[in-house]
């Protein structure tokens, strides 16, 4: 039997895992929780949970350190993040920070079942998407990181754009002029083969460049 207990704020998520629990005789449902109070509370006292189905309580880095705080409170417990949140900005960092398994909730019931026995195996589980990030992030460090690849002004206004400074506040800040900004911006985003400020923020993020 493997024993699961979920952290979601939302009642029709939560329903909707007991439910799926219900239908499967080889599962059971061992808690349920709607904070990260509640849930370290769980994953300290049971001894049995197997695995634990939760929802990033907040985008960033407070929900990376959520599964770092809950992996750390029972490193038994095996911690599958189960998210509305894009696994192109989330997946990497929360494994790194103890999560055995990753999926966004638009997945279908039988991946959810598959990933919560393969976690209870030992094993690791990801959807196809992040399999391949995974992949290309190893290309990326076979090749050497994108961001090493950047001169010195490049890497000073990318950790500027990554921590949200304004182009203007930027430009300021370096006796550049908005335009010049702007064109190092055009080039940050083609070097690093990101789209948005967004998008350097969490590659920043990511390779602990910022905090």
């Amino acid at each position: 039997m493997i024993n699961i207990a979920i952290l979601d704020r939302h009642p029709v998520v939560r329903a909707g895992l007991r439910q799926l629990v219900s239908e499967n005789i080889d599962l059971c449902m061992a808690g349920e929780a709607t904070s990260m109070v509640e849930a370290e509370a769980l994953v300290k006292d049971a001894e049995t949970l197997d695995v634990l189905v939760l929802e990033l309580p907040e985008k960033g880095p407070n929900g990376f350190r959520a599964v770092a705080e809950l992996h750390a409170a029972n490193p038994a417990v095996r911690l599958l993040v189960f998210t509305t949140h894009p696994a192109a900005h989330y997946a990497i960092e929360s494994l790194r920070q103890g999560a055995h398994g990753y999926l966004e909730k638009s997945c279908g019931h039988g991946e959810i079942v598959n990933a919560v026995r393969t976690l209870a195996l030992g094993r690791r589980f990801f959807s196809a998407e992040v399999g391949e990030l995974l992949a290309n992030q190893l290309d990326t460090l076979q090749a050497g990181n994108s961001h090493d690849q950047l001169s010195g002004r490049e890497y000073q206004v990318f950790c500027k754009l990554a921590r949200g400074e304004t182009t203007g506040a930027i430009a300021t800040g370096l006796a550049l002029s908005v335009k010049t900004v702007s064109t190092y911006r055009s080039r940050l985003l083609d070097k690093l083969c990101l789209s948005t400020n967004s998008d350097l923020t969490h590659y920043a993020f990511n390779n602990r460049l910022i905090s």
